[in-house]
Protein backbone atom coordinates (compact mmCIF):
# COMPACT_ATOMS: atom_id res chain seq x y z
CA UNK A 1 0.00 0.00 0.00
CA UNK A 2 1.32 3.45 -0.93
CA UNK A 3 2.05 5.80 1.87
CA UNK A 4 1.15 9.44 2.00
CA UNK A 5 4.63 10.54 1.04
CA UNK A 6 4.96 8.20 -1.95
CA UNK A 7 2.53 10.14 -4.17
CA UNK A 8 2.37 13.27 -6.30
CA UNK A 9 1.95 16.45 -4.29
CA UNK A 10 -1.45 18.10 -4.01
CA UNK A 11 -2.15 21.61 -5.25
CA UNK A 12 -1.96 22.94 -1.67
CA UNK A 13 1.45 21.30 -1.18
CA UNK A 14 2.75 22.82 -4.41
CA UNK A 15 1.58 26.24 -3.20
CA UNK A 16 3.44 25.71 0.09
CA UNK A 17 6.56 24.57 -1.80
CA UNK A 18 6.49 27.65 -4.04
CA UNK A 19 5.90 29.89 -1.02
CA UNK A 20 8.86 28.30 0.75
CA UNK A 21 11.07 28.93 -2.27
CA UNK A 22 10.07 32.61 -2.27
CA UNK A 23 10.79 32.94 1.46
CA UNK A 24 14.22 31.31 1.10
CA UNK A 25 14.93 33.03 -2.21
CA UNK A 26 14.19 36.37 -0.54
CA UNK A 27 16.75 35.59 2.16
CA UNK A 28 19.48 36.55 -0.32
CA UNK A 29 18.22 40.15 -0.25
CA UNK A 30 18.15 40.24 3.55
CA UNK A 31 21.55 38.56 3.82
CA UNK A 32 23.17 40.97 1.41
CA UNK A 33 22.05 43.94 3.49
CA UNK A 34 22.85 42.40 6.87
CA UNK A 35 26.36 41.21 5.91
CA UNK A 36 27.34 44.81 5.21
CA UNK A 37 27.56 45.31 8.99
CA UNK A 38 27.54 41.87 10.62
CA UNK A 39 29.94 38.88 10.39
CA UNK A 40 28.35 35.69 8.99
CA UNK A 41 28.29 33.68 12.22
CA UNK A 42 26.68 36.49 14.19
CA UNK A 43 24.05 36.88 11.46
CA UNK A 44 23.26 33.15 11.57
CA UNK A 45 22.84 33.27 15.36
CA UNK A 46 20.57 36.33 15.12
CA UNK A 47 18.60 34.60 12.38
CA UNK A 48 17.86 31.42 14.31
CA UNK A 49 17.74 33.15 17.72
CA UNK A 50 15.11 35.75 16.79
CA UNK A 51 13.15 33.06 14.92
CA UNK A 52 13.27 30.90 18.07
CA UNK A 53 12.01 33.82 20.17
CA UNK A 54 9.11 34.47 17.77
CA UNK A 55 8.08 30.82 17.58
CA UNK A 56 8.39 30.27 21.35
CA UNK A 57 6.06 33.24 21.91
CA UNK A 58 3.50 31.82 19.46
CA UNK A 59 3.72 28.17 20.52
CA UNK A 60 1.77 28.34 23.85
CA UNK A 61 -1.23 29.90 22.10
CA UNK A 62 -1.18 27.83 18.89
CA UNK A 63 -0.26 24.32 20.05
CA UNK A 64 -2.13 22.86 23.03
CA UNK A 65 -0.09 19.62 22.83
CA UNK A 66 3.31 21.26 23.17
CA UNK A 67 4.03 19.26 26.35
CA UNK A 68 5.21 16.44 24.09
CA UNK A 69 8.14 18.62 23.07
CA UNK A 70 9.84 17.92 26.41
CA UNK A 71 10.35 14.32 25.34
CA UNK A 72 11.91 15.31 22.01
CA UNK A 73 14.75 17.68 22.91
CA UNK A 74 17.43 15.25 21.75
CA UNK A 75 15.65 14.95 18.40
CA UNK A 76 15.26 18.74 18.15
CA UNK A 77 18.96 19.16 18.84
CA UNK A 78 19.85 16.56 16.21
CA UNK A 79 17.56 18.24 13.68
CA UNK A 80 19.08 21.63 14.43
CA UNK A 81 22.60 20.29 13.93
CA UNK A 82 21.75 18.52 10.65
CA UNK A 83 19.51 21.25 9.19
CA UNK A 84 21.17 24.45 10.47
CA UNK A 85 24.49 24.15 12.31
CA UNK A 86 26.38 21.84 9.92
CA UNK A 87 25.09 23.15 6.55
CA UNK A 88 25.18 26.83 7.55
CA UNK A 89 28.74 26.45 8.78
CA UNK A 90 29.91 24.51 5.71
CA UNK A 91 28.24 26.88 3.24
CA UNK A 92 29.53 30.03 4.97
CA UNK A 93 33.07 28.61 5.00
CA UNK A 94 32.78 27.31 1.43
CA UNK A 95 31.55 30.64 0.08
CA UNK A 96 34.63 32.39 1.44
CA UNK A 97 36.67 30.34 -1.06
CA UNK A 98 34.36 29.79 -4.09
CA UNK A 99 31.89 31.97 -6.00
CA UNK A 100 28.28 32.07 -4.89
CA UNK A 101 27.10 30.79 -8.30
CA UNK A 102 29.12 27.59 -8.01
CA UNK A 103 27.99 27.21 -4.40
CA UNK A 104 24.35 27.50 -5.51
CA UNK A 105 24.85 24.78 -8.14
CA UNK A 106 26.55 22.49 -5.63
CA UNK A 107 23.78 23.15 -3.10
CA UNK A 108 21.22 22.20 -5.77
CA UNK A 109 22.51 18.62 -5.55
CA UNK A 110 20.37 18.31 -2.39
CA UNK A 111 17.45 16.57 -4.20
CA UNK A 112 19.91 14.09 -5.75
CA UNK A 113 21.32 13.23 -2.34
CA UNK A 114 17.78 13.02 -0.98
CA UNK A 115 16.63 10.57 -3.67
CA UNK A 116 19.57 8.28 -2.83
CA UNK A 117 19.42 8.66 0.98
CA UNK A 118 15.64 8.21 1.07
CA UNK A 119 15.98 5.04 -1.02
CA UNK A 120 18.61 3.62 1.33
CA UNK A 121 17.08 4.64 4.66
CA UNK A 122 13.31 4.46 4.14
CA UNK A 123 10.79 2.02 2.74
CA UNK A 124 8.28 4.68 1.66
CA UNK A 125 10.36 6.98 -0.56
CA UNK A 126 11.96 4.54 -2.96
CA UNK A 127 14.05 5.68 -5.90
CA UNK A 128 12.31 5.58 -9.28
CA UNK A 129 13.57 6.37 -12.76
CA UNK A 130 11.36 9.47 -12.89
CA UNK A 131 12.69 10.80 -9.60
CA UNK A 132 16.34 10.29 -10.49
CA UNK A 133 15.91 11.71 -14.00
CA UNK A 134 13.92 14.66 -12.65
CA UNK A 135 16.61 15.46 -10.09
CA UNK A 136 19.30 15.40 -12.80
CA UNK A 137 17.27 17.59 -15.17
CA UNK A 138 16.48 20.03 -12.35
CA UNK A 139 20.16 20.26 -11.43
CA UNK A 140 20.91 20.93 -15.09
CA UNK A 141 18.33 23.70 -15.08
CA UNK A 142 19.95 25.37 -12.07
CA UNK A 143 23.36 25.12 -13.79
CA UNK A 144 22.03 26.68 -17.02
CA UNK A 145 20.25 29.46 -15.12
CA UNK A 146 23.32 30.46 -13.11
CA UNK A 147 25.54 30.25 -16.19
CA UNK A 148 28.73 28.61 -17.43
CA UNK A 149 30.88 31.23 -15.70
CA UNK A 150 30.12 29.57 -12.37
CA UNK A 151 32.17 26.55 -13.46
CA UNK A 152 35.31 28.59 -14.15
CA UNK A 153 36.84 27.57 -10.82
CA UNK A 154 35.30 24.11 -10.64
CA UNK A 155 38.74 22.49 -10.75
CA UNK A 156 40.16 24.47 -7.84
CA UNK A 157 39.36 24.93 -4.15
CA UNK A 158 38.26 21.31 -3.85
CA UNK A 159 37.86 21.41 -0.03
CA UNK A 160 35.44 24.35 -0.31
CA UNK A 161 33.43 22.57 -3.00
CA UNK A 162 33.31 19.40 -0.90
CA UNK A 163 32.14 21.53 2.04
CA UNK A 164 29.12 22.80 0.08
CA UNK A 165 28.38 19.27 -1.14
CA UNK A 166 28.59 18.16 2.49
CA UNK A 167 25.99 20.80 3.33
CA UNK A 168 23.70 19.43 0.63
CA UNK A 169 24.12 15.91 2.06
CA UNK A 170 23.38 17.25 5.55
CA UNK A 171 20.14 18.85 4.28
CA UNK A 172 19.16 15.51 2.73
CA UNK A 173 19.85 13.63 5.98
CA UNK A 174 17.88 16.26 7.90
CA UNK A 175 14.89 15.69 5.64
CA UNK A 176 14.95 11.97 6.46
CA UNK A 177 15.67 12.55 10.16
CA UNK A 178 12.81 15.05 10.48
CA UNK A 179 10.18 12.52 9.43
CA UNK A 180 10.20 11.15 12.99
CA UNK A 181 8.39 14.18 14.43
CA UNK A 182 5.14 13.25 12.72
CA UNK A 183 5.36 9.75 14.20
CA UNK A 184 6.00 11.31 17.62
CA UNK A 185 2.79 13.36 17.32
CA UNK A 186 4.64 16.69 17.37
CA UNK A 187 3.13 19.47 15.29
CA UNK A 188 5.05 21.33 12.53
CA UNK A 189 4.95 24.49 14.68
CA UNK A 190 6.45 22.72 17.69
CA UNK A 191 9.05 21.02 15.48
CA UNK A 192 10.11 24.31 13.87
CA UNK A 193 10.32 25.91 17.32
CA UNK A 194 12.40 23.07 18.74
CA UNK A 195 14.78 23.01 15.79
CA UNK A 196 15.66 26.73 15.76
CA UNK A 197 15.87 26.76 19.57
CA UNK A 198 18.30 23.83 19.51
CA UNK A 199 20.31 25.51 16.75
CA UNK A 200 20.54 28.71 18.78
CA UNK A 201 21.81 26.86 21.86
CA UNK A 202 24.59 25.26 19.81
CA UNK A 203 25.60 28.32 17.75
CA UNK A 204 25.39 31.08 20.36
CA UNK A 205 28.50 30.15 22.40
CA UNK A 206 30.48 29.65 19.16
CA UNK A 207 29.51 33.11 17.86
CA UNK A 208 30.34 34.72 21.21
CA UNK A 209 33.76 33.07 21.17
CA UNK A 210 34.62 33.70 17.50
CA UNK A 211 32.95 37.03 16.61
CA UNK A 212 32.84 38.73 20.02
CA UNK A 213 29.76 40.69 18.87
CA UNK A 214 29.97 43.16 21.77
CA UNK A 215 33.01 44.65 20.01
CA UNK A 216 31.10 45.35 16.78
CA UNK A 217 29.63 48.70 15.80
CA UNK A 218 25.88 49.02 16.38
CA UNK A 219 24.10 48.29 13.06
CA UNK A 220 21.78 50.84 11.46
CA UNK A 221 18.00 50.53 10.97
CA UNK A 222 18.28 48.97 7.50
CA UNK A 223 20.50 46.18 8.84
CA UNK A 224 18.13 45.49 11.74
CA UNK A 225 15.23 45.45 9.28
CA UNK A 226 17.05 42.87 7.18
CA UNK A 227 17.82 40.77 10.27
CA UNK A 228 14.15 40.81 11.31
CA UNK A 229 13.11 39.94 7.76
CA UNK A 230 15.42 36.95 7.50
CA UNK A 231 14.47 35.77 11.01
CA UNK A 232 10.70 36.23 10.86
CA UNK A 233 10.02 35.42 7.20
CA UNK A 234 12.94 33.36 5.86
CA UNK A 235 13.35 31.31 9.05
CA UNK A 236 10.34 31.25 11.41
CA UNK A 237 7.60 31.19 8.75
CA UNK A 238 9.74 29.23 6.30
CA UNK A 239 10.44 26.40 8.76
CA UNK A 240 6.78 26.20 9.69
CA UNK A 241 6.04 25.51 6.00
CA UNK A 242 9.08 23.20 5.80
CA UNK A 243 7.93 20.87 8.57
CA UNK A 244 4.30 20.94 7.42
CA UNK A 245 5.44 19.83 3.96
CA UNK A 246 7.86 17.25 5.36
CA UNK A 247 5.05 15.65 7.36
CA UNK A 248 2.65 15.45 4.41
CA UNK A 249 4.76 15.20 1.26
CA UNK A 250 8.02 13.57 2.37
CA UNK A 251 11.67 14.53 2.15
CA UNK A 252 12.14 13.92 -1.59
CA UNK A 253 9.26 16.21 -2.57
CA UNK A 254 10.11 18.82 0.05
CA UNK A 255 13.73 19.29 -0.97
CA UNK A 256 12.72 20.08 -4.54
CA UNK A 257 12.61 23.60 -3.09
CA UNK A 258 16.38 23.69 -3.70
CA UNK A 259 15.67 23.90 -7.45
CA UNK A 260 13.11 26.66 -6.97
CA UNK A 261 15.17 28.95 -4.71
CA UNK A 262 17.39 30.25 -7.58
CA UNK A 263 14.25 30.81 -9.67
CA UNK A 264 12.63 32.83 -6.88
CA UNK A 265 15.80 34.82 -6.25
CA UNK A 266 16.22 35.71 -9.94
CA UNK A 267 12.54 36.59 -10.43
CA UNK A 268 12.57 38.73 -7.28
CA UNK A 269 15.68 40.49 -8.57
CA UNK A 270 13.96 41.18 -11.88
CA UNK A 271 10.67 42.37 -10.38
CA UNK A 272 11.97 44.31 -7.37
CA UNK A 273 15.40 45.50 -8.49
CA UNK A 274 14.75 45.69 -12.24
CA UNK A 275 17.51 43.18 -13.03
CA UNK A 276 17.69 41.90 -16.63
CA UNK A 277 16.71 38.33 -17.48
CA UNK A 278 18.83 36.55 -20.12
CA UNK A 279 17.69 33.66 -22.36
CA UNK A 280 19.62 31.23 -20.13
CA UNK A 281 17.39 32.20 -17.20
CA UNK A 282 14.26 31.23 -19.13
CA UNK A 283 15.86 28.01 -20.42
CA UNK A 284 16.94 27.10 -16.90
CA UNK A 285 13.40 27.66 -15.60
CA UNK A 286 12.00 25.40 -18.33
CA UNK A 287 14.46 22.64 -17.44
CA UNK A 288 13.66 22.99 -13.73
CA UNK A 289 9.96 22.78 -14.55
CA UNK A 290 10.57 19.60 -16.56
CA UNK A 291 12.57 18.12 -13.68
CA UNK A 292 9.80 18.89 -11.19
CA UNK A 293 7.20 17.40 -13.55
CA UNK A 294 9.27 14.22 -13.88
CA UNK A 295 9.61 13.81 -10.11
CA UNK A 296 5.91 14.55 -9.59
CA UNK A 297 5.07 11.95 -12.25
CA UNK A 298 1.46 12.89 -12.98
CA UNK A 299 2.09 14.40 -16.42
CA UNK A 300 3.82 11.25 -17.65
CA UNK A 301 1.15 9.00 -16.13
CA UNK A 302 -1.59 10.94 -17.92
CA UNK A 303 0.28 10.82 -21.22
CA UNK A 304 0.72 7.07 -20.80
CA UNK A 305 -2.96 6.60 -19.99
CA UNK A 306 -4.04 8.61 -23.02
CA UNK A 307 -1.76 6.62 -25.29
CA UNK A 308 -3.12 3.35 -23.93
CA UNK A 309 -6.69 4.57 -24.50
CA UNK A 310 -6.00 5.78 -28.07
CA UNK A 311 -7.75 3.44 -30.56
CA UNK A 312 -4.92 4.01 -33.01
CA UNK A 313 -2.57 2.33 -30.56
CA UNK A 314 -4.70 -0.79 -30.44
CA UNK A 315 -5.12 -0.70 -34.21
CA UNK A 316 -1.36 -0.57 -34.60
CA UNK A 317 -1.01 -3.58 -32.30
CA UNK A 318 -3.42 -5.60 -34.45
CA UNK A 319 -1.51 -5.02 -37.68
Amino acid sequence: MSTAVNRPMSAAEWVMLLSLSVLWGGSFFFTGVALSALPPLTLVVLRVGIAALILNLILPFADPHRSRCREAWAAFLGMGILNNVVPFGLIVWGQTHIASGLAAILNATTPLFTVVVAHLLTSEERMTGNRLAGALVGLGGVSVMIGAGAFAEAGSNLPAQLAVLGAALSYALAGIFGRRFRRMGISPLATATGQVTGSTLVLLPVALLVDRPWTLAVPGPSVWGAVLGIAALSTALAYLLYFRLLASAGATNLLLVTFLIPVSAILLGASVLGEHLDPRHYLGMVLIGCGLAAIDGRVFERVGMRRSEDPAVYQGRDI
